[in-house]
């Protein structure tokens, strides 16, 4: 067996499960793993962030692109606290994100001395932010916490996982085998019961929906068979878009969703929290059924349908196929699906300038490239109006919302895809939080376009304040830079566009350049419209 220190079985371990980049900064804590790394440099590479945030939001986005593990290093304590958003949205979207920390020397965890980054309780901390969180004691553990943390991250529901090891344990050395990939927790097989259970309501539904969310990734073939067999009508919100290509004559965009809800008579969720419907739509067809297809048992409790499989999407939904075998031929419904497809593209020309700005952003960005979205108006309205043609091609942040993920998740996704474009939209408000990753992005010359809508204040906060609270205004406004010449102090290329047509030459052009790109679009304070109508609709009379 070879002599390998436990930052040296880490790196293998990586190697051997796939992770070719890390993200991170390097500190004092973690220098017997970063150098670990630099040796392994022929096999993973290291991308230093200017902010702790931007390596977990970075490891984020290359995740959520790929289905990959996303790993990323910070120091412990404030290192780790300074990445604890982009933890929380790798568990809030089910990313398979690594970060891999330090802690104090050893011998003093625990005792309170005021040690460099020192916390009450790191590891406790670490777990309450993970799926899964251990610490490597001794170099003869490492491998095993390795194993467990890959076998935990991409079991089942996948979310991110934590692995921490002292100051001093990293560079202990000891004989250990060498890391080998680990194989994930099978899924369980669809139950026969459940699956006959279900597909006689299926039988029974004039109007059934189905309702997608990232859990039905990899399910992409069965969910349009099982949509054809049906002639069901297929929506998703935000992690589901794209499973089924927006332009198939069964999807349908959740405002034109909304409106055939009013006569739907059974929900199919696959791997959805059913957020759309129970969270923001919040009426419910009289004598509606309920069918769940999801690998988390806890869901089934959370959101009790009618009938609940606990399963692999794709090995669920073809269960389901199969036993509908014999089911009569639906008439077509596409004119029918056409019909409310125009009615609420019409219905959203109201929302602009966002929906025309971002017609045109769809229009320039090829069919597989990728749109990240962010916590703003035109996010919001892009949940609601944005095509999406492939599974995992609109990165969004789930149920978290931070404010400020976008742009770094973005440079993330370009690392991970590298020959895709890639597009993130921020609010001025939001690019703010990780504007120091344009140094990154210069450096190591990731090509996102980072379009950046300027309009000068937190946008639904300033809405909310002038419409229920009086307009007294807290905290709404913003003072901000010239980003254009912002970008340019970072050496990156930069332009403005202050109409929908301007911006299609700009964003043109910033593709074609492929190095990083700010785009700065110039909205007037408060002229905004409002997206949230479409997003939580009221009932129809």
């Amino acid at each position: 067996m070879p002599r390998m220190t436990t930052g040296e079985i880490m790196a293998k371990s990586l190697i051997a499960n796939g992770v070719d980049t890390v993200f991170g900064i390097p500190g004092a804590h973690m220098y017997d793993f970063n150098d670990a790394i630099a040796r392994e440099a022929e096999s993973i590479r290291f991308i230093h962030t200017r902010h702790e945030q931007g390596a977990g939001y970075m490891a984020y986005g290359y995740a959520k692109s790929t289905g990959r593990v996303g790993a990323y290093t910070v120091v412990p304590g404030p290192g780790l606290l300074n990445s604890g958003a982009a933890l929380c949205t790798a568990y809030g979207a089910n990313a398979p994100v690594m970060c891999l920390t330090g802690n104090i020397m050893s011998h003093l965890i625990g005792q309170g001395r005021g040690q460099l980054h020192e916390l009450p309780d790191h590891l406790g901390t670490l777990k309450g932010l993970t799926k899964w969180a251990e610490r490597i004691n001794h170099p003869t553990e490492a491998g095993a916490v390795m194993d467990e943390g890959f076998r935990q991250m991409l079991s089942g529901r996948q979310r991110p996982v934590g692995i921490e090891a002292p100051w001093d344990v990293f560079g202990m050395a000891a004989e250990v085998d060498l890391p080998k990939a680990v194989q994930p927790v099978a899924a369980p097989r669809p139950d026969p019961e459940a699956v006959e259970k279900a597909a006689a309501l299926i039988r029974a539904a004039k109007n059934p929906m189905i309702m997608l969310g990232s859990g039905a990734i990899g399910a992409e073939a069965e969910v349009a068979e099982l949509a054809r067999l049906l002639q069901a009508p297929v929506t998703a919100h935000r992690s589901g878009k794209g499973i089924l290509p927006d332009d198939d004559p069964l999807a349908l965009l959740p405002p034109a969703a909304w409106q055939y809800w009013q006569t739907c008579d059974l929900l199919i969720g696959i791997g959805s929290r059913l957020e759309l419907q129970y969270f923001r739509w919040r009426w419910m067809p009289e004598g509606l059924k309920v069918v769940r297809l999801d690998i988390d048992p806890t869901e089934m409790v959370r959101l009790k349908p009618d009938v609940g499989l606990v399963t692999d999407s794709a090995a669920g939904v073809r269960a389901l196929i199969d036993e509908l075998k014999g089911l009569p031929v639906r008439s077509s419904r596409q004119t029918e699906f056409e019909k409310l497809k125009a009615d609420a593209a019409e219905a959203l020309t109201s929302v602009q300038p966002q929906e025309g700005y971002l017609r045109v952003i769809r229009d320039v960005l090829p069919r597989d490239g990728f749109f990240v979205e962010e916590v703003s108006q035109v996010g919001f309205t892009a949940r609601m109006c944005f095509p999406v043609y492939a599974a995992r091609h609109y990165v969004t942040c789930g149920y978290q919302d931070n404010l400020g993920f976008g742009f770094n998740t973005a440079l993330g996704v370009k690392v991970a895809n590298p020959d895709k474009a890639v597009v993130s939209v921020s609010g001025d408000g939001g690019f703010m939080f990780g504007v120091q990753e344009l140094a990154t992005a210069k450096q190591f010359g990731i090509a996102v376009v980072a379009i950046v809508f300027n309009n000068q204040a937190y946008g639904n906060v300033r809405r909310d304040q002038q419409t229920v609270y009086g307009n007294r205004l807290l905290g709404a406004d913003l003072e901000n830079p010239d980003f254009v010449a912002l970008a340019k102090s970072f050496g990156v290329m930069a332009m403005k566009a202050d109409s929908p047509e301007e911006l299609r030459g700009k964003l043109a052009e910033a593709l074609d350049a492929n190095e990083p790109v700010v785009i700065e679009v110039s909205i007037p304070r408060g002229s905004d419209s409002s997206p949230w109508p479409f997003i939580h609709p009221a009932p129809l009379s």
